[in-house]
């Protein structure tokens, strides 16, 4: 039965939180570095005192009730708005100080990541970044699951529940073995990936379909462009199959400086009538009432994108 005084506390909150997104116990236990008695003992509390089930306990299975589904949403928000209120109170209104966890896509952390954590040990000090490098996918999922603050991918996200907040356009430059045809052009057009034997990350990166979706606005089958058959999962591996010989490729800007530079490769770049970029931005939960900070920190990732490229534009 419910109990109308009762107010749940935040650990319960995050107790109910961490077992609905890990569906295990014992996981769950781990990540809040509570023993599985104690969590089980919050989690009993918190659904006495709202008198409903929230999680379904089976020998084999841990299963998030109808009820423990529709009030998930809200416990994260509130859990959002704790984090927030608490990040304020440690002063100049909250402004990057404290825990802050940032999700990055693999083809913009390497080549940014130095410059950003530079910029925010030397201006914000009480900051504690921590970052995880992930693909798009898991990253949104990290999002929504609240194991993450912020992500920094390209957009948009096509995620609900998420707010997308533009920072800037990276063009794509292209990748050829030297000696090759194309090698140092700057007046290439879209149809010259016709004549590429395109080499791309494994399916999941984003940069993959990028390339694929770039292909297709230029009319141009994927499949045939494209070498599906050899993939690798860092652009570093790309640039060594593209240094033997095995193919092209496209790959950001940003990029360029630190995964060109090897022997054996060469760089041309489109015509400026062509439009072959991406958009790179923040994506973070709706519920959270940090954007002043977020767009604080898409300044920061916008100014140490700008010196990766400036030796290149």
């Amino acid at each position: 039965m419910h109990n109308k005084e009762y107010r749940p506390t935040l650990s319960q909150l995050r107790t109910f939180v961490t077992i609905a997104e890990n569906k295990h116990f014992g996981t769950a236990a781990t990540k809040l570095s509570i023993s599985q008695p104690s969590l089980s003992q919050a989690l009993v509390a918190l659904e006495h005192g709202l008198g409903v089930q929230l999680i379904e306990r089976s020998t084999r299975r841990v299963i998030v009730t109808p009820a423990g589904e529709e009030l998930l949403p809200f416990a994260k928000a509130t859990l959002d708005a704790a984090d927030a209120f608490l990040a304020r109170s440690r002063g100049a209104n909250g402004t990057l100080i404290g825990p802050l966890t940032i999700g990055i896509i693999p083809t913009i952390a390497p080549y940014i990541l130095a410059g950003l954590l530079t910029a925010l040990n030397e201006q914000y000090p009480d900051l504690e970044p921590r970052i995880v490098e992930d693909q798009t996918r898991h990253l949104v999922q990290m999002l929504r699951d609240g194991q993450i603050d912020v992500a920094l991918m390209a957009l948009p996200s096509e995620a609900s529940g998420v707010i997308d907040l533009p920072l800037y356009k990276e063009e794509f430059v292209v990748v050829v073995p030297a000696g090759h045809e194309f090698a140092g052009r700057d007046d290439l057009g879209l149809d010259c990936l016709q004549d590429l034997d395109l080499l791309l990350l494994d399916d999941g990166h984003c940069l993959h379909d990028q390339i694929v979706d770039l292909c297709r606005s230029a009319d141009i089958n994927p499949t045939e462009a494209t070498n599906a058959v050899t993939r690798a999962s860092s652009l570093t591996t790309i640039m060594q199959l593209v240094a033997g010989g095995l193919g092209s490729t496209l790959v950001p800007l940003s990029a360029v400086s630190t995964e060109t530079t090897r022997p054996g490769l060469a760089v041309s770049r489109f015509d400026d009538s062509v439009t072959a970029q991406r958009e790179v931005g923040l994506v973070f939960r709706s519920s959270s009432s940090r954007n002043e900070e977020f767009g604080i920190l898409g300044e920061l990732i916008t100014a140490a994108y700008q010196a990766a490229v400036a030796d290149q534009t």
